[in-house]
């Protein structure tokens, strides 16, 4: 089983001493995980997607990458994104990856954004701000895998996740260049048997066509 550790700041630590945080979980979790996700991008910290940024985030990749390649035993790094970014700002990540040499990217965490949503705005708007996730990601964070494909070849890794609840999202995901895909809203309401959905579906879907 691999396990990863998802890192990102405390809420209570400004923005300018960010990069103190994530190396103190890198250097904790270095020994007893098999990668790395940089989250600069839930919408629970206040402050945090500012990170997102191409000064901040290339500043605390390249200290991480530092970090490893000072060490042995190397742990692959990928950076969590969120689905609101703009093209220019998925621009901006696509430059950052390549600068840093990170080994790649999960799109996308929680959206931002409120459209679409089923239940009336002002019953949305009095549940407060967080990250929403599940079906009404879904499109987006597709949307943005394809986008980082066609920019970031591999071997440069991307793990699809956003509003996988059917074995069909998850191959949504894969045909739009995910080498990997992530559950967790969809597991809630799908339970475990959706892994076993995925799977056969993973299996159908290698098979030539």
């Amino acid at each position: 089983v691999l396990v990863g550790g998802n890192i990102g700041k405390n809420k209570a630590t400004p923005n300018e001493r960010a990069i103190d945080d994530y190396v103190r979980c890198f250097e904790a979790l270095h020994e007893v995980v098999d990668y790395f996700v940089v989250n600069v991008s839930s919408p629970n910290t206040p402050g945090l997607r500012a990170l997102q940024e191409k000064g901040p985030l290339l500043a605390i990749l390249n200290e991480l990458v530092r970090r490893d390649a000072a060490r042995t035993v190397h742990r692959p790094i990928l950076l969590k994104i969120a689905p609101d970014l703009s093209w220019e700002q998925l621009d901006d990540v696509v430059a950052v990856v390549r600068e840093s040499g990170i080994a790649g990217v999960i799109a996308t965490n929680t959206t931002i954004a409120r459209e679409g949503l089923r239940t009336p705005p002002d019953q949305v708007a009095a549940m407060g701000a967080g990250g929403l996730s599940g079906a009404p990601v879904r499109k987006r964070s597709t949307e943005v895998i394809a986008y980082l494909r066609g920019r970031l070849p591999r071997p440069t890794v991307l793990i699809g996740v956003g509003g996988i609840d059917s074995a069909d999202a998850a191959m949504e995901k894969l045909d739009a260049g995910a080498d990997l895909v992530q559950v967790y809203t969809g597991l809630v309401y799908e339970g475990p048997g959706l892994l076993e959905r995925i799977n056969q579906a993973y299996v159908r879907w290698k098979q030539p066509r």
